[in-house]
């Protein structure tokens, strides 16, 4: 049963940044910081739509270190982001 439910999270979440890709793609926007954006929230909507309602099992305590590390990247791209609409002098 547990397998069950792993093997349905990393399928949602590969599908999820497969299609980000193709859109991407499509939209000739592929860059490296919008394919982080995208599959970080990606990661999230999976992580909360496969959720237990109970018992958490220990593979998805696992995801919360994972989880922090996307949300500190996605921090650091919209500082740098606002630091380069920002006029020069302001900070």
């Amino acid at each position: 049963m547990g397998l069950g439910k792993r093997r349905q999270f990393l399928y949602g979440v590969v599908a999820w940044m497969l299609s980000v890709i193709v859109l991407l793609t499509a939209l000739e926007s592929l860059t490296l910081e919008l394919f982080f954006v995208m599959s970080l929230i990606g990661l999230l909507v999976v992580v909360e739509l496969t959720a237990p309602f109970n018992v958490t099992p220990r593979w998805r305590r696992r995801l919360l270190p994972v989880i922090a590390i996307g949300l500190a990247g996605f921090g650091y791209i919209v500082i740098r982001r606002i630091l380069e609409i920002l006029p020069e002098g302001v900070i």
